[in-house]
């Protein structure tokens, strides 16, 4: 199952800290091999209510208060069935939460019949949607776990480090989405014995259908290397240090050896996650660079937002940062991670992609 994870000249998706991954049914918490962070898994299903039919507003109101933490998306491309959904968990002030149970609900809005926002425009149907949204049978729950973006301390690059907002842990869970359209997300959040409830921002299901999809061929883009930098990194990579992903042209590898792809600004990301997850990139490359050609690619032509974001970018269609592209020895795209994940993840995905 493909790992679909979340600039604007690209959106960027939380504004100031942090987020995590997984879903599943077991409890407890284990040491992440990336850092002194820790993974903690899904909580069971059955630790949240069950929808028993009930619509989306009906799950909201069950809960016993409204949430004073806010719940924040961390990717926007979703396509119909499986998709991983991260997001992050912030105090009123932007303090990250790494530690909150939370399981995510969806209801599908209904399709807006032809001529139907003639009356009150587009904004004003989108807003008519989400309402209805909350009427639609709620499908869930769906646990989050939480995994965490910490590295090993050789590998933690003062970009990330000396950023107090920089993100710690990310949440995810696997969420089914029925069909294209406009589908509305609610959050309960457990507290003790209670549970909180909050609106996420509706998920736009099959919008950016342009972003390469896994099993497809990848595009052909050529990427900035250190020999071209005449000793200059700074030229290719906002990273502090340098990191050391820019050995190889990208065009040179594709259809020769598998790669590991990853499109990211450390010093720009407004998510602040793109620091961390180069960071995870760097420590997975110590273990697998002698399989995989590992390339970060910057976000900005010569790293400036005022001058908009680079061709290859473009050629990736690329709606959000950061991404990860994990891409086989015949050029084809084999997994995709849109947002935030820690090293556990980005190991797995490796280990299939080096594995033929």
């Amino acid at each position: 199952m493909p790992r679909r994870h979340a600039t604007s000249a690209l959106a960027c998706l939380f504004a100031a800290a942090t987020l995590a991954a997984g879903c599943g049914d077991d409890s407890g918490s284990s040491t992440s091999s990336g850092g002194s962070a820790t993974n903690r898994p899904a909580p069971p299903r059955s630790a949240f209510p069950k929808t028993e039919g009930r619509t989306l507003r009906e799950i909201v109101k069950s809960a016993d208060s409204h949430a004073e933490l806010v719940v924040s998306p961390a990717a926007q491309t979703f396509y119909e069935g499986v998709n991983r959904y991260p997001f992050g968990v912030f105090e009123p002030d932007r303090t990250q939460l790494d530690d909150a149970e939370v399981a995510l609900y969806v209801a599908r809005a209904p399709k807006v019949k032809p001529g139907a926002t003639a009356g009150d425009g587009e904004r004003g149907a989108a807003a008519r949607a989400q309402r209805e949204a909350l009427e639609q049978p709620a499908v869930g729950p769906y646990p989050a776990k939480i995994e965490s973006l910490a590295t090993q301390p050789a590998y933690r690059a003062q970009t990330t480090t000396v950023d107090p907002d920089a993100a710690t842990v990310v949440y995810s869970t696997d969420v089914d989405f029925g069909s294209d359209g406009e589908w509305r997300i609610a959050a309960l959040i457990k507290q003790g014995d209670e549970f909180a409830a909050t609106l996420l921002p509706s998920a736009s299901v099959g919008e950016f259908k342009r972003v390469p999809r896994v099993g497809r061929p990848a595009p052909r883009i050529h990427t900035p290397t250190a020999a071209e930098t005449g000793g200059d990194l700074s030229q290719i990579t906002t990273r502090i240090p340098p990191d050391t992903q820019n050995k190889i042209d990208y065009a040179d590898a594709l259809g020769r050896e598998p790669i590991v792809l990853l499109f990211a600004t450390p010093q720009f990301c407004q998510s602040r996650v793109c620091g961390p997850v180069v960071d995870v990139a760097e420590q997975v490359k110590e273990s697998y660079g002698d399989r995989a050609a590992f390339v970060h690619m910057e976000i900005y032509n010569d790293n400036d937002p005022d001058k908009g974001v680079r061709p290859q970018v473009k050629a990736f269609r690329l709606p959000s940062e950061p991404w990860l592209f994990a891409i086989d020895r015949r050029g084809v795209i084999q997994d995709e991670v849109e947002g935030a994940f820690g090293v556990d993840l980005l190991t797995e995905v490796v280990r299939e992609l080096t594995s033929e």
